[in-house]
């Protein structure tokens, strides 16, 4: 089960796929939809949307044509955007028959692999350190704690605890959803010096960019930006700040591969570190991450989504010795079984 400040408990992942064929060529887009936590969107009205954009394209165009009409990308939610943007992505390297990351611009050569963190969500103690130690056994020595859910004294605790088992050995980071508030913030910052984070993820909620930066300006550890992360202005603004913000991306709070790839290319051109990361989600939209992050060699990666799903369509990808790694097949390289989803719509 998830839970975060900001999610509350998540017992599953509700998805939808959009599954494009083209000849004897067949793709594949994902998108979670039960994250109006983090979107204000509910997950009856991305599927609303989704069915009435899908129903006004025109489907013979070419995928290549699609993804480079703004018409379309417009109108649509960044949920929408993404699954319609992975399918297209999917088809045109599957097309040319070639993995994505290669048609995204990574070396041919390269291994379709990349080191992942892993993320400690709220819990019981018993339960937060026998993950903690499972994922150390599986070679996961990159570590972000979920915390403002409760008292600050107890995620310091947990914090105190990884550092009593795990020493130096691993590289912890804290995420709090935007969970603080602006009068405590800075003293929170002070106290967890203590513990050499890598960074700490979105500490108060987004919205003041100015009060962030100003916070970012006498925090001792440096500031990640993710939930004030949802458009490539914001990404602009960040580069402004010189370093002394740093961004997560995701395709479901940007729209997709098309434009998380622009956005990772503003901040490598402004050498801002950023992080390439996804939601918890299924096997489809985690490979596109990965793909991604081959094709930007991002500063941190956070695509332990899949690890672990029971009942996911798409199979092919392997998580050990702290990386996640991808079939070296064309597109995004998995096996995807939509027998195991429910058919809503035909498109044709």
């Amino acid at each position: 089960m998830l839970h975060t400040a900001s999610s509350g408990p998540i017992t599953g992942l509700d998805v939808l796929y959009l599954r494009l064929r083209e000849g004897d060529v067949v793709a594949t887009g994902e998108v979670r939809i039960n994250i109006a936590y983090l979107n204000g969107l509910q997950a009856d009205v991305v599927l609303a949307e989704a069915l009435f954009l899908f129903d006004r394209i025109d489907w013979s165009r070419d995928a290549a044509d699609l993804l480079g009409d703004e018409a379309i990308w417009a109108e649509a939610s960044a949920p929408v955007r993404m699954l319609l943007d992975i399918a297209l992505h999917d088809l045109l390297a599957r097309r040319q028959d070639v993995p994505l990351a290669q048609w995204l611009g990574a070396a041919t050569a390269l291994p379709i692999s990349h080191s992942t963190n892993q993320t400690l969500f709220i819990s019981t103690p018993e339960q937060f350190l026998a993950q903690a130690e499972n994922y150390a056994r599986r070679g996961f020595c990159d570590l972000k704690v979920r915390i403002g859910a409760g008292a600050f004294e107890d995620d310091l605790w947990r914090l105190s605890q990884l550092r009593s088992r795990f020493g130096q050995t691993v590289k912890l980071a804290v995420d709090a959803n935007g969970a603080w508030g602006r009068d405590d913030a800075e003293a929170k910052l002070a106290q967890l010096v203590q513990f050499d984070l890598a960074y700490v993820e979105q500490p108060i909620p987004a919205g003041n960019f100015q009060l962030m930066l100003e916070l970012a300006r006498k925090s001792p550890v440096p500031l990640m930006l993710d939930e004030s992360v949802s458009s490539l202005r914001d990404v602009e603004a960040i580069v402004e700040a010189s370093g002394r913000l740093w961004a997560h991306l995701k395709l479901v709070k940007l729209g997709g591969i098309a434009p998380t790839l622009k956005a990772a290319a503003a901040l490598r051109r402004g050498n801002i570190p950023f992080m390439l990361g996804q939601m918890n989600e299924g096997a489809v939209a985690t490979a596109a991450a990965l793909h991604l992050a081959c094709a930007t060699g991002p500063t941190f990666a956070e695509l332990y989504g899949a690890d672990g799903l029971a009942d996911d369509p798409a199979s092919g990808l392997v998580y050990e010795q702290g990386r996640l790694t991808g079939p070296q097949a064309p597109g995004l390289g998995l096996t995807v079984d939509l027998s195991k989803t429910s058919l809503l719509k035909e498109f044709a």
